[in-house]
């Protein structure tokens, strides 16, 4: 029926008791008349919907008892007049575009058995009069806008069996009242703003088969009364705030088939009564504190067929019991502290699909019971300690998809052939392991069609594996870190030409690169290799190139800037010559990261970065480049590191870089720079800057006192902190994390960090020819880790309010004209491991204690004044300790306003050097970005959840 003719539906009789038209395809205009048919009982225009409803003014003539309007265009408020209709008994008007608040009229209809307003647009809050309607059995008001507290009348409603609340946006605290519905069967308030306490009444609620309250704001400890629920089929508490311990009265809901606490803040032991839970098909404790052993009576639960336990604390022995659990195909125990064997007893389990224990202690070899399920999918024993040689009874897990033994200790040689059978396999790693992977064997004449990622990283690998001759789909290869050598062969060509996005080549020994033939290549690696000869250029689609740590030489080819999706182009530690090409300018627009340290780059720096960069680490260190600074620089206002050292630049020190109001890392030593930096007029510049490099330069005058005022990253760096532990680049479009890498003089010896902490900061500013005394605003920078001022011309004491560099691990004053004592005030410098104060004019008593009985002769010699521990020179009698600070000092101190609440964190100090060099490269040379791996995992929708747990700490490979 196309439409409806008004005309003919009126000469329908007026004793019309029913009239049902769902579903029919109506169209146009409902006649509003035929609501006030005087005999009509029910009324069904449901799933019409063209169908245009206008709803009269009902009276109480009307006396229908079913109106199903459910899926019709029926928008608008809900006319007052609907409490007319006081013999209704069901209700329907979900799906609908009714708006507005729920009129207060609703409560007359206290004959109504069904009130369904799902997935309308009703708003404001639920009225009180709701609990008029004391013969209700079924409410649904889920996904619609209905807002406010549930009212307390919702406990006069003692004949509801379901109630759904799901997906609105109610709050405030669960009412007691809720402990009334003793017919409820069905509650459903997920979603929710609920927050508060779960009442102590809930128990009363004996009817209760479904309990979901997920993604709501309850918390406080689960009630004891739980146990009361002996109906209870499904209890979902996932993402609450539920905490303290599960109750032992859980394992009275014997009729309990689902149990989902994933999310929520429940700790302690899980209690042996869960073994009571006989007919629980799904168990589900993923992400909560849960800790201690698993019980024995887990074992009990032989109905189960899902076991989520991952990203928990659970330690101990896996308990033999699980090999109970016939009827488990999916188990879970990953990212916990798990220990000793895999036990053999897992054997019983021959439904499993699903065996995920990755990230925990595992020990011993793997055993070849767990390699015989014949229905396995997915087997990730990644990041433990398993030991021995691979099972040669894996390949009998024809049915795998995903096999991930990567980060364990693994020996002995692994043959390709070994996986000729699993051509259902689509994800394999086995990277970062002691094994030998031979793809030579002469019976490893197959293809494996279906894979798309693989990881062969450290396996000793000494040619591409044959196993990938022909593939088509492969979007992910990483063999870095092995002992490929030569040049790509030519069947490598045509590997994922049309779907590869993820090539590591690095730390190999390759040396000629004919082609880059995949044109969907996104990341790609070549870095730390041999490769001679001219820069290749990557496909354009290419995201991140990195070839640093080769042989590459020549000019840089204007031929890179035609990449246009490039965001990280790392060339540095080559030996590229002539100039920057000018289009790199344009090519700002797009570049994240530009290294081209360690090469021997001459001329000026371009001139023609241009507007919109977006540029925020540029790395030329260590090239042969000359002045004057380009002013275009502050066209990339995102700039966080800048690092120019060790290049030929003569020039003042450019203050116009304070406008850069981003920057964190400024690293210009090393060079021909000159003047003063010393500059009253740009004192609120470099407010985020933590690490500030002029050394060995040859800059004059004061320290600059203004831009120190200014230092207010160095103040308090945890306020500079952001979701990242290291300094980096996101890209909030793609969630791409980059991390930053810089050189340094720390104790004296130059060091790389791979990785920068978000909270370190140095200055240094030695080999110059500073004079003056040290300023005591110094004292403010709280945050400094490492202080050098040696070899320069300051005179004067040193200033008290050191002591207040709390943080502070290294200190180089040495090589100056500082005179006086050495304050007292130092010994408060608990981190410190460095001290050089050598050939100065110091004089009287070497501080005693803490720190400073651990520092040798040459911190001070060349102070022919000093006297006391550590130095043969005793002190005379009347030498005493020096006094507190003057008043004038605790004044100074106190006009900052700063104060300060300390904690140690991420690595010990007391060792020194905070930054961890050594605890892994830097992404995007070495390691494999887990932003990578998860969007492969994204991507196709198998692999097993990894930690997100900031507390977790992921063991890494050298």
């Amino acid at each position: 029926m196309s439409s409806v003719n008004s005309n003919v539906l009126m000469n329908i009789s007026s004793s019309l008791s029913s009239l049902s038209l769902g579903g029919c395809g109506l169209q146009g205009k409902f006649p509003k008349d035929i609501f006030q048919l005087p005999n009509l009982k029910l009324l069904n225009l449901e799933g019409n919907w063209e169908l245009n409803i206008y709803l009269p003014k009902f009276n109480h003539s009307n006396h229908p008892q079913l109106l199903d309007l459910r899926g019709t265009s029926l928008s608008g408020a809900l006319p007052n007049s609907i409490g007319n209709l006081v013999s209704l008994k069901d209700l329907d008007l979900s799906f609908m575009s009714l708006s507005g608040a729920l009129p207060n009229s609703i409560g007359n209809l206290v004959s109504l058995e069904i009130l369904a307003l799902s997935f309308t647009n009703f708003s404001r809050a639920l009225p009180n009069s709701i609990g008029n309607l004391v013969s209700l059995k079924d409410l649904d008001l889920s996904f619609t806008k209905l807002s406010g507290v549930l009212p307390k009348s919702i406990g006069n409603l003692v004949s509801l069996k379901y109630l759904d609340l799901r997906s609105t946006p109610l709050s405030g605290a669960l009412p007691n009242s809720i402990g009334n519905l003793v017919s409820l069967k069905h509650l459903d308030l997920s979603t929710t703003s609920l927050f508060g306490a779960l009442p102590n009444s809930i128990g009363n609620l004996v009817s209760l088969e479904i309990l979901s309250l997920s993604f709501t704001n309850i918390s406080g400890a689960l009630p004891n009364s739980i146990g009361n629920l002996v109906s209870l089929e499904i209890l979902a508490l996932s993402f609450t705030n539920i905490s303290g311990a599960l109750p032992n009265s859980i394992g009275n809901l014997v009729s309990l088939r689902y149990l989902v606490l994933s999310g929520t803040s429940l700790s302690g032991a899980l209690p042996t009564s869960i073994g009571n839970l006989v007919s629980l098909k799904v168990l589900d404790l993923s992400s909560t504190n849960f800790s201690g052993a698993l019980p024995n009576s887990i074992g009990n639960l032989v109905s189960l067929e899902e076991l989520s336990l991952e990203e928990c604390n659970f330690s101990g022995i896996i308990p033999r019991s699980l090999g109970n659990l016939s009827q488990l195909n999916y188990l879970s125990l990953s990212n916990n502290y798990f220990s000793g064997q895999i036990p053999s007893s897992l054997t019983n389990l021959t439904h499993l699909e699903f065996l995920d224990i990755s990230h925990n202690q595992l020990q011993d070899s793997i055993p070849n019971e767990v390699t015989t399920f014949p229905n396995l999918i997915t087997l990730d024993l990644s990041f433990n300690f398993l030991n021995g040689t691979l099972p040669s009874s894996i390949s009998q897990l024809v049915n795998l998809t995903l096999l991930d033994l990567s980060s364990n200790n693994l020996s002995g040689i692994v043959e390709s052939v070994l996986f000729s059978k699993l051509q259902n396999l689509q994800y394999l790693a086995l990277s970062y392991n002691n094994i030998y992977f031979d793809s030579n064997h002469t019976s490893a004449n197959y293809t494996l069609p279906s894979l798309y990622f693989l990881d062969l990283s450290s396996c000793d690998v000494n040619q591409f594996p044959q196993f990938l001759r022909g593939s088509k789909v492969l979007e992910y290869l990483d063999v870095s870190n092995n002992r490929i050598s030569g040049k790509i062969p030519k069947f490598m060509w045509d590997v994922g030409k049309d779907s590869l996005f993820y090539l590591n080549l690095s730390h190999n020994s390759m040396t000629e690169l004919e082609q880059l033939p995949w044109r969907k290549i996104i990341i790609l690696d070549l870095s730390f290799n041999l490769v001679q000869g001219n820069l290749p250029i990557p496909p354009l689609n290419t995201s991140i190139f990195l070839i640093s740590n080769n042989n590459l030489s020549g000019e840089i080819s204007d031929l890179i800037c035609n990449v246009s999706y490039l965001e990280v182009l790392d060339m540095s530690h080559n030996n590229f010559n002539g100039i920057i090409p000018h289009c790199f300018g344009e090519l700002s627009k797009r570049l994240w990261i530009l290294n081209l340290r360690m090469n021997k780059l001459h001329g000026t720096i371009p001139s023609t970065f241009a507007r919109g960069c977006r540029l925020k680490n540029l790395n030329l260190n260590a090239n042969q480049l000359e002045g004057p600074l380009t002013r275009s620089i502050l066209n990339c206002g995102s700039l966080q590191v800048l690092d120019l050292g060790n290049n030929k630049i003569n020039a003042t020190f450019p203050h116009w870089l304070g406008t850069l109001q981003e920057l964190k890392v400024l690293v210009m030593k090393s060079n021909q720079m000159h003047g003063s930096i010393n500059s009253k007029r740009h004192m609120h510049y470099f407010g985020k800057l933590q690490i500030l490099d002029l050394s060995n330069n040859s800059f004059t005058g004061q320290l600059p006192t203004g831009y120190i005022e200014n230092f207010k990253a160095m103040m308090n760096a945890e306020e500079n902190r952001d979701v990242m532990p290291y300094m980096g680049g996101l890209d909030k479009e793609t969630n791409n994390f980059y991390t930053y890498s810089v050189y340094l003089i720390e104790k004296g010896q130059e060091v790389e960090l791979m990785k920068i902490f978000a909270t370190l900061t140095i200055i240094d500013l030695s080999n110059n020819k500073f004079e003056g005394e040290i300023p005591r605003v110094i004292g403010k920078l709280r945050s400094v880790i490492g202080l050098n001022f040696s070899h320069n011309h300051l005179i004067g004491h040193i200033p008290p309010s050191f002591g207040n560099l709390i943080n502070l691990e290294w200190l180089d004053l040495s090589s100056n004209k500082l005179d006086g004592k050495i304050p007292e005030q130092l010994l408060n410098l608990t981190m410190l491991s460095s001290l050089n104060l050598s050939k100065n004019k110091l004089v009287g008593r070497i501080p005693e204690g803490k720190q400073f009985n651990t520092f040798e002769n040459n911190s001070y010699e060349g102070n022919d004044g000093l006297c006391g521990f550590p130095l043969s020179r005793n002190c005379s009698s009347n030498e005493v300790q020096q006094p507190p600070p003057s008043k004038l000092q605790e004044e100074d101190h106190s006009k900052s306003g700063i104060r300060f609440g300390w904690k140690v964190v991420l690595i010990g100090y007391m060792s020194g050097f905070m930054f961890g060099v050594g605890m892994g490269y830097v992404v995007f040379q070495t390691g494999k970005p887990k932003w990578i791996v998860s969007f492969v995992e994204a991507k196709h929708h198998r692999r097993p959840k990894k930690s997100n747990k900031t507390t977790r700490t992921s063991r890494t490979r050298s």
